[in-house]
């Protein structure tokens, strides 16, 4: 199956959540091309970009379990290419 690059843009809100979701980040680590968190205090909040080179369906059950993770929101955005 063709890999795309790909962005997931997480937004932390429940900070009991951080186990399971760095879990899951190293259960995909061979996909990760790089990771970015950013406290953002002000809001209550944690900003995470991570960057994929995997398989649609990949990327794809990855933001799903992230997104299932309570007070975590994820979204995707693919490379057209």
């Amino acid at each position: 199956m063709e890999e795309k690059v790909s962005l997931i843009g997480i937004i932390v809100e429940n900070l009991e959540s951080t186990d399971k979701l760095n879990d899951l980040l190293h259960e995909y680590g061979k996909y990760i091309i790089g990771r970015m968190g950013i406290p953002y205090p002000k809001k209550n909040v944690n900003v995470i970009s991570i960057a994929l080179d995997a398989p649609t369906d990949v990327i794809n059950t990855l933001s799903g379990k992230i997104g299932m993770l309570e007070g975590i929101s994820s979204r995707v955005v693919c490379a057209k290419g």
